[in-house]
């Protein structure tokens, strides 16, 4: 499915592609990092030749409408429907990914993208893990640092693969692992998705692509995995050994600190013929785009039941696509940002700042924002201070021992007292301006 998506959006002259031999170790990362966002594929690997290289495919909300053969105005129902609607995927007993077999991870073109970097990071991994007590699987998204060319350094947060990994460390057991490297972004989509402990993501997947999706059950830990996966890798969390892993780049674009994390020990790694390695450039548009629109989501849905029109939800590309938020909405009332303001804050811990707009202005054009901000915000009346609250462990200003911070909402709507022609934009005549545009793009 992965390959039928890069074909669909090749035709479509979406992707890029790079004919150039270039190596692991910096290079394929600068040229990610110049044509950031824009989907790219990767032909020539120096180190690893039989392998391709995609990045970006999941690089913007108009890919991710693409992969889902959605409208804009249905995104984010369709994420919500599938999340409540999950659908069980139909098993099957082959993959293409059962043809090749390697006992290292020493062929996979796993990048090093900057100076600094602890090592060479996979950085597009789902790991599967099943929960024995409830019978019950979770998808993740997780960083792992090579160690070496058996074994991987992972960084686990505490949620879901943190719990099943905690209560089989409690019974002296190791975790089994299913990793998956390159798969179709609705997969993406759902592994990146907040549901609920025991919800399988991957169902949720097959929901997001009308029941198309088909698993199998990996050949060493019996675990359910698309079966248009490119490459998957077999092993287990050792519920004993730590190193140290980092230091990394996060989404902010500074380096995260060094940890203790637990050691993955491979021991099989399965790909496809001519197989297609997935990686995500850290701090990158497809990092901040499968990290925070799926926490757009949720914001938008709890900040529905607080407002009555709510347009759309942006966690901004400059905000790092987690810290901040900007929420368009149509207002009825003068206490409705404020309301909205206090729900995306619910809605998504993290977030550090809130703007508040009306559904006259791009959440997505930060000009726009800051003009709103300009003309129709007053701090005396319209801003919002909540101290000493939990914020982010991504936030490097915040105190990060407590993670405890500041947070900040702004209501930048127009205020419903005066007149609503003193705060529009001045404007051409729409059909006018249609018709210049028109002749200037043929010329």
């Amino acid at each position: 499915m992965l390959r039928e998506f890069i074909e669909k959006i090749d035709k479509k002259g979406i992707i890029k592609c790079i004919e150039r031999p270039l190596s692991i170790k910096y290079e394929i990362a600068i040229v990610m990092k110049k044509f950031d966002g824009i989907p790219l594929l990767f032909k020539k690997v120096t180190e690893s030749p039989q392998f391709r290289i995609i990045s970006g495919i999941a690089g913007s909300r108009n890919l991710i409408r693409e992969a889902l053969n959605i409208k804009q105005e249905n995104l984010y129902e369709k994420i919500i429907h599938a999340a409540e609607n999950p659908k069980k995927p139909k098993e099957v007993s082959d993959a293409p990914f059962l043809k090749n077999t390697k006992d290292t991870l020493k062929e996979l073109p796993i990048l090093t993208h900057y100076e600094n970097d602890g090592g060479p990071y996979i950085t597009a991994a789902l790991v599967y893990a099943r929960d024995t007590d409830t019978d019950t699987q979770n998808v993740s998204f997780h960083r792992m640092m090579v160690i070496d060319d058996r074994h991987l350094a992972i960084r686990i947060v505490p949620r879901h693969l943190f719990t099943i990994f905690k209560k089989n460390k409690e019974k002296g057991k190791d975790t089994p692992v299913t990793i998956v490297i390159g798969v179709h972004p609705a997969v993406l989509i759902s592994a990146a998705y907040p549901l609920e402990f025991g919800m399988d993501e991957t169902w949720m997947a097959n929901s997001l692509l009308d029941g198309k999706l088909e698993v199998i059950s990996s050949p060493i830990n019996n675990i359910e995995v698309p079966s248009h996966s490119e490459i998957i890798i077999e092993g287990f969390i050792d519920c004993n050994k730590e190193v140290d892993e980092g230091p990394f780049v996060d989404i902010t674009g500074s380096y995260d600190k060094v940890r203790k994390q637990p050691i993955i020990e491979v021991e099989k790694v399965y790909f496809r013929e001519n197989p297609i390695y997935h990686a995500i450039l850290p701090a990158g548009e497809e990092h901040k785009i499968l990290m925070g629109m799926p926490r757009e989501v949720k914001i938008w849905s709890f900040v529905k039941q607080v407002v009555p029109e709510v347009k759309e939800v942006s966690l901004t590309s400059g905000g790092c696509g987690w810290l901040h938020a900007v929420i368009s909405i149509r207002k009825h009332t003068e206490g409705d940002p404020k309301n909205a303001i206090i729900a995306a804050f619910a809605a998504h811990p993290s977030l550090k700042h809130c703007v508040v707009v009306d559904d006259d202005i791009d959440v997505h054009n930060p000009s726009d924002v800051e003009w709103a901000i300009a003309t129709r915000f007053q701090a005396s009346e319209d801003l919002i201070i909540i101290n000493n609250v939990r914020g982010s462990s991504l936030d490097p200003s915040a105190d990060q021992e407590t993670l405890i911070t500041t947070k900040v909402g702004i209501d930048a709507t127009i205020p419903l007292s005066k007149r609503k022609e003193d705060f529009i934009k001045a404007k051409p005549p729409a059909e006018i301006e249609r018709k210049i545009l028109k002749i200037l793009n043929k010329s």
